[in-house]
């Protein structure tokens, strides 16, 4: 698998948030001069907290240590940040049957559950997209999709389904206009944001052709009772205002051998998930037997996430 920052040195796509924060050094000298309650709204050891790429297994679990702290402090119940790394053999790999999705939403919202998204403002990382069946004949085009559309009951007569998503690209170009580095491919192809290191610049936003990243405008709201506990950091864990979260796959489950939420929560089973370097996955088998398509092939970005039609 390519490793895309062979080309350009961490060192230096880290650069400009380097200048970034020395020129915001004195800033936070400035609050924590101010006084506690200035200080309190400052947290200093985020704000210059290294690369995760190229912290030590003891700054990890510090990290962890001090997210968990913070979490079960605003949400009044036991944190687990994890950090488990990628399995060596693996590529995750999703097939999507559109032939099966009904428009039920049922795994847009499992995904908020399990992933920790924002009630209010409301962040959704998978829409739901409906398009006339005549469409189906010429190709996709996303711009024709709706996804605002409330039927009583689902699937509507003359419509089928699009679910989208991070694509996890291979050629990504999210990952290439990152000025800080905040973002890549780890080796088992999931594509991870380090939430610490996000500038909010929005770069990788405008080059996703497939809309699958949004931006913390408002300061994320997600009630305790609601709140998921079980995180990784690069993953669910409770984002910030003012930086960019997407589809990370279910990081924080699939590292554990288990399916992300949204293939559990589909009820017709049109989600498919797997290995792709196995064989014998459910992943393959869909590759080798079915007619699978990516979205916007053209752009050749190399997605992990195939579409097919039963």
């Amino acid at each position: 698998m390519k490793n895309r920052d062979d080309r350009v040195p961490l060192d230096a796509r880290g650069a400009s948030r380097r200048r970034f924060l020395r020129g915001a050094a004195a800033a936070g000298a400035s609050a924590l001069a101010a006084g506690p309650a200035s200080a309190l709204s400052f947290d200093l050891e985020a704000f210059f907290q290294k690369h995760f790429r190229e912290m030590s297994q003891e700054d990890i679990e510090a990290l962890q240590t001090r997210l968990e702290r913070k979490y079960e402090s605003r949400y009044g119940k036991p944190f687990n940040v994890a950090s488990t790394g990628p399995i060596d053999g693996v590529v995750y790999g999703y097939g999507l049957d559109i032939g099966r999705c009904i428009g039920c939403r049922r795994c847009v919202y499992a995904c908020v559950e399990e992933n920790n998204q924002s009630r209010d403002p409301e962040i959704h990382w998978i829409r739901v997209l409906e398009f006339e069946r005549e469409h189906a004949l010429r190709g996709i085009d996303l711009e024709e999709g709706n996804p605002y559309y409330d039927h009583e009951k689902v699937p509507a007569e003359g419509k089928f389904y699009v679910p989208i998503a991070c694509q996890m690209c291979e050629d990504s170009p999210c990952t290439d206009v990152c000025p800080t580095g905040a973002t890549w491919e780890e080796p088992d192809g999931i594509v991870v944001i380090d939430y610490d290191w996000c500038i909010g610049c929005r770069y990788c936003i405008a080059s996703c052709p497939y809309g699958a990243r949004h931006f913390n405008w408002g300061e994320p709201q997600i009630p305790a009772d609601e709140v998921n506990p079980d995180t990784h950091v690069l993953g669910n864990r409770p984002r910030p205002r003012g930086v960019v979260e997407k589809c990370t796959f279910c990081i924080q489950r699939v590292r554990n051998g288990r399916y992300p939420a949204c293939v559990e929560a589909c009820p017709v089973g049109a989600r498919k998930f797997g290995n792709l370097l196995d064989p014998n996955s459910e992943i393959r088998y869909l590759l080798a037997n079915k007619r699978t398509f990516v979205l916007k092939a053209e752009l050749r970005t190399q997605p992990k996430f195939f579409y097919f039609y039963g």
